[in-house]
């Protein structure tokens, strides 16, 4: 029903509902139904709606959040559980679940495990009790199936109720190996990644495989295992040291990842080697400093914001919709080509 008394908008603070009520003289209910755009607006007058939603607009009214997520019984808000915070890979994967979570109007909720699983089980419960409606993993193994819809950003390991976006890592290998085949290169060392990567294992297979079709010998003294866990250069600084010390020569390197390729890089060039002249580094990712490294890295690009994007996506269809989830989503590689790599000498 009308009120008769119409206040004047208020000047600061908070904006009620009641506050819009009192400003164009409607009932808070009424208000309410046109403002969450409820069945029961269906008998407002258009001319009357209009007039409310001009009305929200110059009070700057922003809706109660808690308040609707008691009467929806939703939180619209999600887990998203990483390694790191700030690391290459993992900050390009959440730029892209932010990108899509903001445009839905979900919040998410950010935990980092550091691989320690009596904090990642805590954690996990942390965000259960917090009310998430989903859980977003990136980079890391897990051990059990979690109790919500999940989506795994490089997750491998077949759960009920688990998403796993992956890379086609064979399609990986092939394009890089060939490219250094193309450029006359036979003798290629490799850095296999680190357990604490949850690509490392697949990744090496996938490696292997490809070797042996493309008749490329793996040697075992041309590779090297990280054994650490590193969100920098660092992160492959040692390993490069190591094959270098082993004085068996090569012409190319195949690192883990651009970060691991970017710490070689260093390594050879204190050597006095030349990249590309002596040794040719192709890296793995295409994080933002691979384009303006010195020399700029050759790499297999992973499209980290949209894989970001398609598992924010996926699983908030999956919340929405509450249908099967699809086991696996494969993201297609590319190669880019920079200045890291050149035709073999001699």
């Amino acid at each position: 029903m009308p009120k008769t008394k119409k206040s004047r908008p208020r000047k600061s603070g908070v904006v009620t509902l009641r506050a819009v009520a009192d400003h164009v003289g409607l009932t808070p209910g009424t208000v309410s139904s046109v403002l969450n755009n409820a069945p029961s607006s269906r008998s407002i007058p258009q001319s009357t709606k209009n007039r409310i939603l001009q009305a929200a607009r110059e009070l700057n009214y922003r809706p109660n959040f808690f308040a609707q997520s008691l009467r929806r019984k939703r939180t619209y808000t999600i887990g998203v559980i990483v390694e790191e915070i700030g690391d290459a890979y993992g900050s390009l994967v959440i730029s892209g679940v932010e990108q899509y979570l903001r445009s839905k109007n979900f919040f998410f909720l950010t935990v980092v495990h550091r691989h320690d699983p009596l904090l990642l089980d805590r954690y996990a419960q942390i965000l259960l009790e917090r009310g998430v409606e989903g859980f977003l993993t990136v980079d890391m193994q897990l051990r059990v199936a979690p109790p919500l819809p999940t989506v795994a950003v490089a997750g491998h390991k077949t759960f009920p109720g688990v998403t796993n976006i992956v890379l086609d890592h064979h399609h990986a290998a092939r394009i890089a190996l060939e490219h250094l085949l193309s450029l006359g290169h036979r003798k290629i060392a490799f850095m296999k990644g680190s357990r604490f990567s949850s690509d490392s294992e697949d990744r090496w297979h996938a490696i292997m495989e490809v070797a042996r079709r493309l008749n490329i010998e793996v040697d075992p003294e041309l590779t090297v295992q990280i054994d650490i866990d590193d969100p920098t250069p660092q992160l492959g600084y040692p390993f490069a040291k190591q094959l270098l010390e082993r004085r068996l020569p090569f012409t190319a390197l195949f690192a883990y990842n651009d970060l691991s390729a970017i710490g070689a890089i260093r390594a050879f060039q204190e050597e006095g080697l030349r990249v590309p002249g002596d040794i040719s580094v192709v890296g793995f990712d295409d994080i933002q400093i691979a384009a303006y490294n010195t020399p700029s890295l050759t790499t297999v690009r992973q499209p980290l914001i949209r894989m970001g994007t398609i598992a924010a996506q996926t699983l908030l269809e999956r919340i929405e919709t509450k249908k099967l989830e699809p086991r696996e989503i494969a993201i297609q590689p590319e190669l880019v080509i920079r200045e890291s790599t050149s035709r073999r000498a001699g």
